[in-house]
């Protein structure tokens, strides 16, 4: 299926798929944790399966540096700008918001990658692609062909990670280990971790029923984008396959006040993964879907069922967010 795309294969794969005894006996169900925290590269997660295929791209172009967008905390971000110091390309980084005083979390990381970070204020993302295509042509003076990747590594590229991951990770760990789930479920962040999942599940031919958690964007309008990446990303494997937004099940009930913000769903999860599992998540990504998944099966859903839940990584950013500091303190 995969033949045509190329791919570098740079992370700890296949990640283990692990029963959660302790969170299973707190909510009632048969809970299975999918640790796409443990890929490895700078403190793993789920970036890195995106990327092998995104940076394969972009050397086939003849490109020396990587340039991608994100927030402030992000993932993407200090894995992006690790697998460029690996590979021994550059790296730019273009991140919302304003330069923090202290370098903490991811951007700490970031710094000690070796990335070049530009602090963008209020600008939104479609006026930081027009600064970075204007800052791309004046790399090429200093010797840089820029490769530019969009915010969370989503494009039709990006999502054959998570295509590769359903097909020939999880469908063959869960027949040999027995698990038989009911439901799987994802975080909705910018959809082509999303995308790539339903497109696998499409290739596999498994009706798996999944539930993802909006932590930024309506979820009509991140449906709608799903949807495209899913289309894209079939077109480019040659399968006929297509979705339609609302085809996708996204909730958008526990983002809180905004992205980034941690709701006191996503500080109980937290505790509750960390206490009964030992795992750790972060209180931007992972908890609020771990939130709004706890929240479902206390209100009934998944009773008795067996559930999957991806673990898509973030812990680096739980040593920048106060919030998270200030619940643990009480």
């Amino acid at each position: 299926m995969f033949e045509s795309i190329e791919r570098i294969v740079v992370g700890h794969l296949p990640t283990p798929l692990e029963a959660a005894p302790g969170l299973s006996k707190e909510l009632g169900v048969d809970l299975w944790i999918k640790r796409d925290d443990a890929t490895g590269l700078a403190g793993g997660g789920n970036k890195v399966r995106k990327l092998e295929y995104l940076v394969a791209d972009a050397r086939a172009r003849g490109a020396n540096c990587l340039v991608t967008v994100g927030g402030p905390q992000s993932n993407h971000a200090r894995m992006t700008a690790a697998l460029a110091a690996r590979l021994g390309m550059s790296c730019r980084l273009y991140l919302k918001g304003e330069a923090p005083r202290t370098l903490r979390g991811n951007l700490l990381l970031d710094k000690l990658l070796g990335a070049e970070v530009t602090f963008c204020g209020d600008a939104d993302y479609p006026e930081i692609y027009q600064r970075i295509e204007a800052d791309i042509a004046s790399l090429r003076e200093q010797g840089l062909e820029g490769y530019m990747i969009p915010v969370g590594g989503s494009s039709p590229v990006g999502l054959m990670g998570y295509v590769r991951m359903i097909t020939e990770e999880l469908v063959p760990q869960c027949a040999e280990q027995g698990v038989k789930p009911d439901a799987l479920v994802v975080t909705a962040g910018s959809g082509g971790t999303l995308a790539g999942i339903l497109l696998g599940l499409e290739a596999s031919g498994w009706d798996l029923p999944v539930q993802s958690y909006s932590v930024s964007y309506p979820a009509a309008e991140l449906a709608e984008k799903t949807a495209q990446l899913f289309n894209a990303g079939a077109k480019l494997l040659g399968m006929s396959a297509q979705r339609q937004g609302a085809d996708i099940a996204i909730d958008e009930g526990h983002i809180g006040p905004g992205y980034g913000i941690a709701t006191p769903g996503a500080l109980e999860a937290l505790q509750l993964f960390a206490r009964r599992e030992g795992l750790l998540l972060d209180s931007v990504y992972t908890a609020k879907t771990a939130a709004g998944m706890i929240h479902d099966i206390r209100g009934g859903r998944w009773a008795g069922k067996t559930v999957i839940f991806v673990h898509t990584g973030g812990w680096p950013a739980l040593f920048a967010k106060d919030d998270v500091e200030n619940f643990i303190r009480g």
